[in-house]
């Protein structure tokens, strides 16, 4: 686990950079790296919103659609929180990083 979320940083750091070149030194926009952020995550929360919502719409038509709605959005905030809790564990080396102790996790919550 470890590995793949270096290389997703990794991925992630050379993204960044691509664009500060192509925002800055083939569009002359001198953008600063907050200037970025702001436009960039506007961007991606924005049409987050509109596919959430969008989904959301559809799915409390059905019958149990808030219940679909709250298990969603549980299941997604579980997601945060138990990758959140095994990366603090490999920066504090305290436990072990592993997938499977995330997927355990989420599954836990899935049984009860």
């Amino acid at each position: 686990m470890g590995e793949g979320i270096k290389f997703l940083v990794e991925v992630v750091n050379n993204i960044h950079d691509i664009l500060i070149l192509i925002l800055n030194d083939v569009l002359g926009l001198q953008m600063t790296d907050k200037d970025m952020h702001f436009w960039i995550m506007g961007f991606i929360g924005i049409f987050t919103f509109a596919c959430v919502y969008v989904i959301s719409k559809w799915l409390s038509e059905f019958p149990f659609g808030i219940h679909l709605i709250a298990f969603l959005y549980t299941l997604t905030f579980m997601f945060v929180l138990v990758f959140a809790i095994e990366i603090q564990q490999a920066i504090t080396n305290r436990g072990n990083m592993e997938f499977v102790d995330a997927i355990i996790g989420l599954w836990g919550f899935i049984a009860l």
